[in-house]
């Protein structure tokens, strides 16, 4: 049966059916002997307790009886996992009265464990846990069975509560950690036989473990030892191993506790400090400092191992897994204890010299460069070469594979308070970060909002925001590249619902490839092209869902991008962004719905410029008369039309800039008048619809701002105003304006009309001084502003009252 019918079954079973079925499970629990119809009725309950997202009331008798069934000593394994999940889907409970204080053995414990730690803390259900565990751990020897069970909830506890164990219980985890780590057995374990004539006296005796190239261990025992079976002291090894790092870091987050540290972190660098590390004896040292030794010497045994070539594809990828969590526990060792740096750096030179040459094994580069992020000044090591490497090689190559680009972009932002000087590289490397944002942006988006603050300064803020607009765009030539690049096996399927686009043949024309390696640059060129050409060619892609899915995170990378960058933006640096928001507005890949959402965030990013630096609009008057008087399409870029009128009319004023001339403010008012008489006489059709009233109205308002700075024009403007009422009040049998428009341009038109027949009311209403901000023009009645308001209110409604008798 289909998995989504079984589940929509369970979820459409009422209380009542609930509590009937809980009878039936309350029976057959209360049985001496559990038998297949209790684990089928637990299976049941558990697919109708886990089908819904709210907690499903049971009978408090099967509750009880569900601890009770879990705790039992001789209760089959396959009962208590079952009466184990049900209970976790219930947490957290009140009605829960399980208890680990009693529970022996470490399997039981687990599972117990589990639901108690499912309940959060407050009953203090993590510290009994806690305490519990470690009693278990001390009353078995370290190679006492079943102890890997026992190992899970410790890291579990550890985790959420690392302040709840002694001293002695560290050191007597670090200690077992120690003799799992390193002196585990190097024979392979015994097969588990039934029994019978054939059995153990004929058996043929383990042999020891192998390395994964085949070749016989002759070292100690790591996780990356090969066997048919293993021994219990081998299982605990590799559970060691796993949760070795967050028992360092949990257990030690000061750095090591011997009392020497800071005499050594002196000695750093030092002759002595390299002797003395390497000659002191093991056993002599605390716990703590002990499991670190071990676990260095751990680490360099996998680095060693790693160089084999392993005879399967499962060793092959654990290798490379390993080999990342070898390199981050070096960099907290070294943290922690800076005797193990000087150890460890030749190490990892000679590794990275080795993965720079591998391909495979590409996702060890990043812990490593974090490595020498945190220790290059420290060991007076230049990190740029490494770095360099890596930002220019692993995006441009390997932007299609999601998992490392989710970690390069997750190192590049937890890395940023230790890049320091390197920052600059980071910076420079955008285009190649923006790679793997367009192949991945849904996965990405987040990560790359928070990252943008520390991407962006001044001098590539102008480049990355043409590369932000230009991101629809560079998912497609990332698509056209892997469709024109030699078949490999690594290589990933192309979106297949386009199997043979019409650029692929076109791209190879010369006039494009300076377009396309100019969208596909390492690095920051400080140059910007015009990629129009390029958006034509790439057309044929616009359709594919990735194309789609990177156009619809493009409007909150920006909203991210200014956020950033206005934060620091200077005059000079607003009016190139102002300039770019202009040019770019008729200038995007036409992605289904992309144009339209792009427009409204360019439309009030521009506005926010105009805010906090209102001498824009007098130093680039030339530019924006050109912008309104092209419009050839009101309607496509109503958005940014509207923003670019509605500051024209605030902004442009000697209150704001002295260098305001009437010859500008008389230029702007023909263009704009102009501009209203268009898309108010022309009529709509097919390939020209109406013009927004929005559009409409701001433009009156605007014009009506402009005469009351220069009151020559507000004849002119009076008379417009007037028409336009008339025009609203009886529009023409062909015009397709529907009431509420009409009404909304009338109402406008006529508030306008009454102000300008009072020019100084006019002209204090809509061009206030920057004083009328301050909250003291609000609150006190006495101030000219609300006086001034309430004046203008009366006449606008007695206006009102004459239009509506």
């Amino acid at each position: 049966m289909n998995l989504g019918v079984v589940l929509s079954e369970n979820r459409r079973i009422q209380d009542e059916e609930l509590q009937k079925f809980c009878s039936r499970v309350v029976k057959l629990l209360q049985k001496e002997e559990l038998g297949p119809d209790a684990v089928d009725a637990l299976q049941r309950l558990f697919l109708i307790v886990s089908a819904t997202k709210y907690k499903r009331k049971l009978e408090k008798t099967c509750v009880d009886l569900l601890q009770t069934t879990l705790c039992a000593p001789k209760c089959p394994e396959q009962l208590q996992l079952l009466c184990t999940a049900i209970l976790r889907e219930r947490s957290p409970s009140d009605d829960l009265n399980l208890s680990c204080d009693h529970v022996q053995n470490s399997r039981q414990l687990s599972l117990v464990a589990s639901v108690l730690l499912a309940q959060g803390d407050k009953k203090e259900e993590v510290r009994s846990v806690g305490q519990r565990a470690f009693r278990v751990l001390e009353s078995r020897q370290p190679e006492g069975p079943s102890l890997r069970h026992l190992l899970p909830v410790v890291s579990k506890v550890t985790h959420l509560a690392p302040h709840t164990l002694h001293e002695d219980q560290t050191n007597l985890l670090s200690k077992r950690l120690v003799d799992w780590l390193r002196y585990a057995s190097v024979q392979q374990g015994v097969p588990h036989t039934s029994g019978g004539f054939f059995s153990a006296p004929r058996a043929r005796q383990p042999g020891p473990v192998t390395e994964v190239d085949g070749a016989v261990a002759t070292d100690f025992f790591t996780v990356l030892s090969t066997g048919q079976h293993f021994t219990e002291d081998q299982w605990l090894n590799v559970q060691a191993f796993s949760m070795l790092r967050a028992w360092l870091l949990h257990s030690s987050p000061r750095g090591p506790s011997s009392p020497d540290t800071d005499d050594k972190s002196e000695l750093e660098g030092s002759t002595l400090s390299v002797l003395s590390a390497t000659s002191t004896a093991s056993h002599l040292l605390p716990p703590q400092e002990r499991l670190r030794e071990k676990a260095f010497e751990y680490c360099q045994r996998l680095i060693e191992q790693s160089t084999r070539r392993a005879l399967r594809k499962g060793d092959s990828d654990l290798q490379k897994a390993c080999l990342v969590e070898a390199v981050l526990l070096l960099d907290v060792l070294c943290r922690q204890d800076p005797s193990f740096l000087y150890r460890t750096l030749s190490c990892l030179k000679a590794l990275h010299a080795r993965l720079c040459g591998d391909p495979a094994r590409v996702r060890a580069l990043l812990p490593i460069a974090q490595f020498f992020l945190n220790h290059g000044e420290a060991a007076a090591v230049d990190s740029e070469a490494i770095l360099q490497h890596l930002f220019t090689r692993i995006p441009c190559e390997l932007f299609h594979s999601p998992m490392l680009a989710f970690e390069f972009v997750c190192f590049c932002r937890d890395s940023l308070p230790v890049f320091g000087r390197n920052l600059d590289i980071l910076r420079r490397s955008f285009p190649n970060l923006f790679k793997l944002l367009a192949w991945n942006s849904p996965a990405l988006t987040s990560e790359f909002v928070a990252l943008l603050p520390s991407l962006v300064d001044s001098a590539t803020a102008v480049e990355m925001l043409h590369t932000l607009l230009d991101l629809p765009c560079l998912t497609a030539a990332l698509d056209l590249q892997l469709r024109l690049s030699p078949a490999t096996a690594e290589r990933p399927l192309w979106d297949v619902s386009l199997r043979n686009p019409s650029c692929l043949e076109a791209s190879r024309d010369p006039q494009f490839q300076g377009l396309l390696q100019h969208l596909l640059r390492a690095t920051a060129s400080g140059t910007t092209e015009r990629l129009a050409p390029l958006h034509q060619l790439l057309q044929p892609l616009a359709s594919l869902t990735r194309v789609v899915q990177c156009a619809e995170a493009v409007p909150t990378l920006l909203q991210a991008f200014f956020s950033a960058v206005t934060q620091f933006a200077d005059g000079a640096l607003s009016n190139q962004l102002a300039l770019l928001l202009l040019e770019r507005s008729d200038s995007l890949y036409q992605v289904p719905q992309y144009e339209a959402h792009v427009h409204r965030v360019l439309s009030s990013q521009f506005l926010v410029l105009c805010a906090r630096h209102p001498s824009l609009v007098v130093e680039l008057a030339k530019e924006l008369l050109e912008f309104v008087g092209s419009v050839s399409s009101v309607h496509s870029r109503e958005a940014m039309l509207t923003a670019v009128v509605w500051a024209v009319g605030e902004y442009l004023s000697v209150s704001w800039d002295r260098r305001c001339t009437v010859e500008q403010i008389n230029r702007f008012f023909e263009v704009l008048e102009a501009l209203l008489f268009e898309v108010t006489q022309s009529r709509p059709s097919a390939t020209l619809p109406k013009c927004p009233p929005r559009v409409i109205t701001v433009l009156m308002t605007t014009l009506t701002k402009l005469a009351s700075r220069s009151q020559d024009l507000i004849p002119r403007v009076s008379l417009f105003l007037s028409k336009m009422r008339s025009l609203a009040q009886n529009p023409a049998p062909s015009s397709d304006r529907c009431g509420e428009d009409a009404g909304a341009v009338c109402t406008r038109a006529a508030e306008l009309l009454t102000l300008l027949k009072m020019p100084s009311v006019a002209q204090f209403v809509l061009t206030p001084s920057a004083e009328v901000s301050e909250p003291r023009y609000h609150r006190d009645t006495n101030t000219a502003l609300p006086l001034a308001l309430r004046t203008v209110s009366r006449l606008v409604e007695k206006e009102a009252g004459l239009l509506l008798g």
